[in-house]
């Protein structure tokens, strides 16, 4: 059962932004997730479907990241006149179905649940044509994960310094990968199965578009360099940036924007 728990109105000018808290209970996990829905001016006032974009938080990080760090968010969904969908990923799930522990089918959730949701209580396009997915660090592999294996769902999909292997990552403690995948030790087949710079095969050849970039003082750097030399070595057609920056929230402000801009564009030209 879907429910709304909090709405926020924020007058601009003679339209109304609207800001909802989404709660979602998962079936699939058995608890209530709560999810941030940005809507545009016009939402009210249009009779007319608009294209989602589910923006992905990091690892330590929750549903409300985006809009607490990046409160710009709001003027996006205005100039671009599309929804966008926050969700919570909790913060350590990596956005993937675990194969060791049952609690946590994130894919599920947002490629099932979280979707069908959005497209029941929103005027969404319900078409791969209007939906796009992208995040940070943790979220950025999510996005790229969610898309590359559901093709059905996402259009277009983006990154901002993600995780684009996690065999590097694979003794360190810190980010509960071997909670999620299990031991590397054990179960190297689930690391490699389920981390993107393994999964490109699922994209050669597909009309999905791409975009992702990594600042160069970021330590996942070298994981995003590996995967866009590996792109280009595929065919695989994608935009990607490097620029000054680290893995921090000034970094990931900045490429936001330029997301905004590729996902707009990837909209108006699929919807037109």
């Amino acid at each position: 059962m879907n429910k709304i728990i909090l709405f926020l109105l924020i007058t601009s000018g003679i339209f109304a932004q609207k800001v909802d808290t989404l709660t979602i209970f998962s079936n699939s996990m058995q608890k209530d997730i709560k999810n941030i829905i940005i809507l545009p001016d016009t939402y009210q006032t249009q009779n007319t479907d608009y294209p989602v974009l589910y923006l992905l938080h990091g690892a330590y990080g929750d549903f409300t990241n985006w809009i607490t760090k990046v409160p710009e968010i709001k003027e996006y969904s205005n100039k671009y006149n599309m929804i966008i969908v926050c969700p919570d990923g909790h913060p350590f799930s990596w956005y993937l179905d675990s194969p060791v522990d049952e609690n946590f089918r994130y894919e599920t959730y947002i490629a099932k649940e979280l979707i069908t949701a959005i497209d029941k209580n929103y005027k969404s396009i319900n078409s791969p044509k209007g939906r796009g997915i992208t995040g940070l660090s943790m979220g950025g592999h999510g996005a790229f994960y969610l898309a590359f294996k559901h093709l059905d769902l996402f259009g277009a999909t983006g990154s901002m310094s993600g995780g684009m292997n996690f065999i590097p990552f694979a003794h360190k403690k810190n980010y509960e990968l071997s909670n999620r995948l299990g031991s590397y030790d054990q179960f190297p087949d689930n690391w490699k199965n389920n981390t993107i710079i393994n999964m490109t095969d699922l994209v050669v050849g597909k009309d999905l578009k791409i975009i992702f970039d990594c600042g160069i003082d970021d330590f996942l750097y070298d994981t995003n360099i590996g995967l866009h030399k590996k792109m280009v070595k595929q065919k695989i057609p994608h935009d990607y940036t490097e620029r000054p920056g680290r893995h921090n929230w000034s970094y990931w402000r900045n490429s936001l924007k330029y997301h905004m801009v590729f996902f707009n564009d990837f909209f108006k030209n699929s919807i037109e």
